[in-house]
């Protein structure tokens, strides 16, 4: 019988070498095979048609190890069960993410890696990863909906059809004014949404906003959904304040 022990730890401690070379700041997490329900959601997430989808047919996933990114971005490494040495990877899609968005978007299929994780970083910089951050791009894009993309020197803020607004900046640097103003952001999709149950409080974030972000060197546009109306020219308009907290919409998928 095979030993499993050998075979998690050779897995976990190719993983942690893999994560340490690779571009950017990874972390690596090993998930044995009592990890089932982990394990189970992982394989649903598995962004791959080719390679490792056929391995999983063959094989159900027993044990893995998930590399992240502190963006969102993951990938997985998993055993071969051929008679192959090294691992196979592949891209994981982001859960929060709607199935629409991934429509005509191609997967970032998977690729073998020698038993040398050295190696191994710089066939996964240089071809998955390449791959995987067009494809996570497309779909965070496709995933905006009618969220109109800001520039960097222009903030675009757009109404929801819950009341909300939502913005998805174009770099980092207009981050920490909206968590101050009770945006909340997304980490899969990176979108701000500023909850629209209480107008009141709502329409004085939007007033406090656009001074600070004025002096960052960044303009505000408030608008509908795309279609709807032109956005508004900064600074951004703040809506009339009615009398009191306005009841939640209540929503169905």
């Amino acid at each position: 019988m095979p030993d499993h022990s050998d075979t998690s730890e050779r897995l976990a401690s190719y993983a942690d070498v893999l994560a340490g070379e690779l571009p950017d700041s990874w972390t690596s997490t090993y998930l044995s095979t009592d990890a089932k329900d982990a394990l189970a959601e992982l394989a649903d997430r598995i962004w791959d048609l080719d390679l490792v989808a056929a391995s999983l047919t063959e094989q159900p996933l027993q044990q893995a190890a998930v590399l992240s990114r502190p963006d969102g971005a993951q990938l997985v490494v998993v055993e071969r069960h051929d008679e192959r040495d090294g691992f196979l990877v592949a891209a994981i899609a982001p859960r929060s993410l709607p199935d629409e968005a991934y429509r005509a978007v191609p997967e970032p299929n998977g690729i073998a890696l020698v038993d040398d994780p050295f190696l191994s970083a710089e066939q996964v910089a240089h071809d998955l990863l390449t791959r995987y951050d067009t494809a996570l791009a497309q779909v965070r894009h496709n995933a905006l909906g009618g969220i109109q993309p800001s520039q960097p020197d222009r903030l675009v803020l757009t109404w929801q059809s819950d009341g909300s607004i939502a913005t998805a900046p174009a770099d980092n640097r207009a981050d920490a004014v909206l968590t101050a103003h009770g945006f909340v952001q997304d980490p899969q999709s990176g979108i701000y949404r500023l909850n629209g149950d209480d107008t009141q409080a709502q329409a004085r974030a939007l007033r406090g906003l656009s001074p600070r972000l004025d002096a960052l060197g960044i303009g505000t546009a408030l608008q509908h959904p795309a279609g709807r109306t032109t956005p508004t020219a900064t600074p951004a308009s703040v809506p009339p304040v009615p009398t009191g907290p306005r009841t939640p919409a209540t929503h169905s998928r």
